[in-house]
């Protein structure tokens, strides 16, 4: 993602949402704002910022700033260093927020009660907000909001992020603000003092003591467990049933990446062959419908038609995050990180780079371990990103027939699903091979995370998600693997083939001979000059591999008037030997340069992305080595 600055009109007020991780302050987001809101990066780092733009009853408009969960003002991670910044006014490009709203989980005040002491000694405007409401009555909790006002001296309101009327109190409190005399709700003065080590372990203890005698006044102070909560926990934190519980959830996902998307994949295909067709019959053949065919439309066409699998596979990891159940996978997995030299906590960041390897390293900032945020950071990587998932899905289809197993289960879904435990169980290798090569730094944490109710998710939240996911996966279509394609087309159509060649005309082209220099290289691994030639554009993003094959192989055919489809060219073209061969160097190919920037900007030199590049892709050559010589000596090349 950019790191530029996103902003609506730098005059309308700006609000911060400050609270706990899991208290529901991202939920309360997406209702205030809905679809209109912009993702981007805090300026100078890769922390995800989010705003949105809400509009009063009096047609005013005002910025929400979403801040990274945090559960101290006293900044002990990098997120929460980025949540400090922004308050105390010191975040580049940003300015101080003119309201910060308190989101507070009403059935964890303990924890979240410190956090808004905090927030009142910034000497900013302060609203409290009582989140997800719905779940402290189950448990059978009664909080007087009034007698908590009093007591904390800010207004306090109540909300329920799930439901599509729970901001409604909160929209009409600020839409009856005064917007330019918001001192009534400012009971503090700046504490210069926040970032002193001392200072914060005085307030720290002051606000122990505080925060419980608040809740013995609202006689809240006894612990009362969630029921329904402990039930499921019963069954899904089952030291045997529990992890079954979570290899079945992975499986049936990767399940469903490829049976539930044929449809909409046909669907996409048939446009796309329309399109082409459409232009054949419009055009004469020329260099112009060369570049449309074979270049523009065979190239994003050969992308954009995974975009369903990609959707799929977000879908059910927000499904699993909005529910509460990835922290418990965090916790299910703890013994066996452990075994490997990290902690449960490195779970979530590793998950994350499943849907992109840039997220899940900007997650490491929560670990507070610098040996585990270094490690995870170099096995991130290895996950299947997203992007590896057009490319996983073009070999499989090519050369894993659509056949059904025993119990249903489907053969192309479960190759899949090995290739994505493949790089687990090879990022896992690395992480106990570090763990030995920095045994003198190497201790073990006790995983200590906050375990949220379990609660259904929204599909308003579902929905803006992946609205996003799908904005910004066909943004990178319209604009770095448009760029690649139509320079890769040049680069294949150009020079012309002298007078009397034989061969198509790709052959003769700066990309051809390109690729027959690289293909010295690759030609012990089973890789043809085409696939050398896809290979060099794919660094700039890995769903450009499958464009530029497409690209490739529409120059490459004898009839260059229309792009072929490529699945068929390719598995009629290669062996399975090579296409094994294919599959295992992405398992473990070095990653895009997007991903080999935030590595040097979140390790603040060039070591570690040296280092990373190097040892993945020695790993990359080396299976797939391995992987063709065997399918070779097996009579399957």
């Amino acid at each position: 993602m950019p790191e530029s600055q996103v902003h609506f009109f730098s005059s309308e007020p700006v609000v911060a949402l400050l609270g706990n991780p899991n208290c529901g302050k991202t939920a309360l987001f997406n209702l205030l704002t809905g679809s209109r809101q912009k993702v981007a990066n805090y300026s100078g780092v890769t922390v995800e910022r989010k705003e949105g733009r809400l509009t009063l009853e009096s047609g005013k408009n005002i910025r929400i700033l979403d801040l990274p969960g945090a559960y101290s003002l006293y900044p002990r991670s990098l997120d929460e260093r980025v949540t400090c910044n922004v308050l105390l006014g010191r975040a580049q490009g940003e300015k101080r927020p003119d309201l910060v709203i308190c989101i507070l989980s009403a059935s964890n005040l303990r924890r979240n009660l410190r956090l808004v002491l905090a927030a009142k000694r910034l000497g900013l405007p302060c609203l409290v907000v009582l989140n997800m409401l719905d779940i402290a009555q189950r448990q059978g909790l009664q909080i007087d909001t009034a007698a908590l006002s009093n007591e904390l001296g800010l207004p306090v309101l109540t909300s329920i992020g799930i439901q599509a009327n729970g901001a409604d109190n909160l929209k009409s409190f600020l839409s009856g603000l005064d917007w330019r005399n918001l001192s009534v709700l400012q009971t503090g003065t700046s504490d210069a003092t926040l970032e002193n080590v001392a200072s914060h372990i005085a307030h720290a203890e002051s606000d122990n003591i505080l925060v419980q005698k608040i809740l013995q006044n609202l006689k809240l102070d006894q612990i009362i467990p969630d029921h329904l909560s402990d039930r499921f926990d019963a069954v899904l934190l089952h030291p045997v049933f529990g992890p079954l519980i979570l290899i079945t959830l992975l499986f049936l996902i990767f399940q469903a990446v490829f049976s539930w998307a044929v449809l909409p994949m046909d669907l996409i295909k048939t446009a796309i062959e329309f399109l082409g067709a459409q232009i054949t019959e419009i055009l004469p053949n020329n260099w112009i419908r060369s570049l449309l065919i074979n270049g523009i439309l065979a190239g994003l066409g050969g992308v954009v038609i995974f975009l369903p699998q990609i959707l799929i596979l977000f879908f059910f990891i927000l499904l699993l995050e909005e529910s509460g159940y990835l922290p418990r996978a965090a916790y299910l997995l703890d013994r066996v990180m452990g075994s490997v030299g990290l902690s449960g906590r490195s779970f979530i960041p590793l998950l994350s780079s499943f849907a992109c390897a840039i997220p899940g390293i900007m997650a490491t900032r929560s670990i507070s371990n610098s040996r585990d945020r270094l490690v995870t950071i170099l096995i991130a990587p290895m996950m299947t990103c997203s992007a590896r998932l057009p490319v996983y899905a073009l070999l499989i289809s090519a050369f894993i027939p659509e056949k059904k197993l025993w119990a249903n289960i489907d053969l192309q879904g479960l190759v899949l699903f090995l290739l994505y435990l493949a790089g687990i169980l090879g990022a896992m290798g690395v992480a106990w091979i570090l763990k030995y090569f920095t045994s003198d730094q190497f201790r073990m944490n006790a995983l200590m995370m906050e375990l949220p109710s379990y609660h259904l998710p929204r599909l308003g939240n579902l929905a803006i998600s992946l609205w996003q996911r799908a904005e910004i996966f066909l943004r990178r279509v319209g604009g770095i693997i448009l760029i690649m394609t139509i320079a890769l087309w040049a680069l294949s159509s150009f020079p012309l083939p002298p007078e009397g060649a034989t061969g198509s005309a790709i052959q003769y082209s700066f990309a051809g001979m390109l690729g027959q220099a690289l293909a010295y290289i690759f030609s012990p691994i089973g890789f043809n000059w085409q696939i050398s030639i896809a290979l060099v554009p794919g660094m700039a993003a890995r769903e450009v591999v499958v464009s530029s094959l497409a690209t490739v192989y529409a120059l490459s055919s004898a009839s260059a008037d229309a792009a072929e489809a490529l699945i068929p060219l390719i598995s009629s073209g290669w062996s399975l030997a090579t296409a094994l061969s294919l599959l295992a160097w992405f398992v473990f190919a070095p990653q895009c340069l997007s991903t080999i920037a935030a590595v040097k900007r979140e390790t603040g030199g060039w070591k570690i992305p040296v280092i990373m590049l190097s040892y993945l892709f020695g790993l990359a050559y080396i299976a797939s080595f391995i992987t063709y010589h065997i399918a070779i000596s097996l009579g399957v090349g």
